[in-house]
């Protein structure tokens, strides 16, 4: 019987773990998505306890607590911070084969240095210790980016932002990159007019732009990209259930946009119509920036009508959605392809029925100007664990180079969540040292090794040029 998270915790042959410890653990963290606040970063916040770190925002654990059948006043809701930890470690022990018990502990291992398991008997003990040291400027969120190795961290950011975090980081003295991504989808979230019309509102203030047509709209936005790239951007992002693609012309999505802007309901098509062209344009100009493109596909989102009400969105009520992806999200590709207008693209998929798919749709349109110029994106969300990312890894193994992988990002609110980078490497040194035990790859740490590193850290160092 082997003990529980030792140092060589899912590394099962000898090859494996040098691979890891030797090759993959000292590479730096490029954490190239995740939903990290700058305004923490900026002002080198200290937590007030382990609640605010550690469980504020995190649906994950949310969905546990409320599956295990804790009330929405200790998960959510107004109940004292201590209280709702004291509830979340009833629910741990419980988590078992869940990822939440592996990230749970190695957490608290990295972090805190506490090696014993967190359960109603330890949990009083934990929080105190924990709550203590997070007062220690060693806690400071700078710190602790210093601490796990992180080089560069790339947030999630609206168009309308400031970025005066970012500002204020950069001309700091603090040496990690804190970048910001940009990401649009409230420019094409049509289904509520009153909403959808105070946003662009917004970003005609923020862009000195009327947008009163749909063109002037792609005006607003490629101001604000220009924005965010004099501020470091590199990258784009979008939440999409699918790509509808359509073939509204231009005069017909003008006349849906400037209908949307009077205050009416716009058809299902005409919605498809308009996301589909602004969705185009932006990666046209993604492309004139040398950006990279990311794309998120397959959530279900807010499926709980009454939770929504009460609670409001990312709230935990979120799914895999069962949607056709390839034969749209070709056109899309193909369409900017065809004019050599393409950016670096990254592809998600959250329906685990859909890894061929995407693995199979990068190697369409990588046409050897970069390596690895198309990407099936890391694991995520629903199967961001084990299987998930044991599945993902083989699927791109087996359609295209696993080698020009670019690797794992933590997709998290939390300071708390870069053991998720180790645990994905911890996977990938064992996928690789059980196929060179079973014979079906040489023995040559050099080869290997190397592979390692480039897709810990050497690829999207490469890929991204930050």
């Amino acid at each position: 019987m082997k003990a529980f998270l030792t140092d060589d915790f899912l590394l099962q042959t000898k090859i494996a773990k040098t691979l890891y410890h030797d090759y993959a653990s000292v590479q730096p963290i490029i954490d190239y998505h995740c939903h990290l606040t700058p305004a923490d970063i900026d002002s080198d916040k200290n937590f007030a306890n382990l609640t605010k770190i550690w469980l504020d925002g995190d649906h994950y654990k949310w969905r546990a607590m409320r599956t295990f059948g804790i009330d929405e006043k200790y998960i959510t809701g107004d109940a004292p911070d201590k209280e709702k930890f004291l509830k979340w470690a009833e629910t741990v022990p419980y988590t078992v084969r869940n990822p939440l018990y592996h990230w749970t502990h190695l957490e608290l291992q990295r972090y805190f240095n506490i090696d014993e398991l967190l359960k109603p008997s330890t949990a009083e003990r934990i929080y105190e210790k924990c709550t203590n040291d997070l007062q220690d400027p060693e806690f400071s969120t700078r710190s602790i980016l210093k601490r796990m190795n992180v080089k560069v961290v790339c947030t999630t950011d609206d168009p309308v932002d400031s970025l005066e975090h970012h500002q204020n980081i950069r001309d700091s003295s603090f040496d990690d990159k804190i970048l910001p991504a940009f990401r649009p989808d409230k420019a094409y979230a049509f289904d509520k007019v009153e909403t959808y019309n105070n946003y662009l509102d917004q970003l005609s203030e923020v862009s000195d732009t009327d947008i009163s047509t749909l063109p002037l709209l792609v005006e607003a936005l490629h101001k604000r990209i220009n924005y965010f790239h004099e501020n470091g951007c590199r990258l784009a992002d979008h939440g999409l259930a699918k790509i509808h693609y359509s073939d509204i012309s231009n005069v017909e999505a003008n006349e849906a946009f400037i209908q949307i802007r009077s205050g009416k309901e716009l058809s299902t098509k005409q919605k498809h119509g308009l996301t589909y062209i602004i969705l185009i344009e932006l990666a046209k100009l993604y492309e004139g920036k040398n950006w990279v493109q990311q794309y998120h596909l397959g959530a279900l989102r807010n499926t709980n009508d009454r939770m929504l009400k009460e609670l409001g969105p990312d709230t935990g009520f979120d799914s895999i959605g069962d949607f056709s992806q390839s034969q749209n999200l070709s056109r899309f590709l193909n369409q900017l392809d065809s004019t050599d207008q393409l950016a670096k693209t990254i592809l998600y998929n959250l329906n685990p029925s859909d890894n061929e798919v995407m693995a199979a749709m990068i190697g369409n349109y990588n046409d050897g100007s970069v390596k690895g110029k198309m990407q099936y994106g890391s694991a995520w969300w629903f199967l961001d664990q084990k299987d998930g990312m044991e599945n993902q890894l083989n699927t791109l193994s087996n359609m295209g180079l696993l080698s020009c992988f670019i690797g794992m990002l933590t997709d998290s609110r939390s300071f708390l969540s870069f053991p998720r980078h180790e645990y994905f490497r911890r996977i990938l040194c064992n996928l690789i040292g059980t196929d060179v035990e079973n014979g079906e790859l040489p023995n040559d740490l050099d080869l290997l090794g190397g592979i390692v590193e480039d897709i810990c850290y050497n690829n999207a160092n490469e890929y991204f040029g930050f």
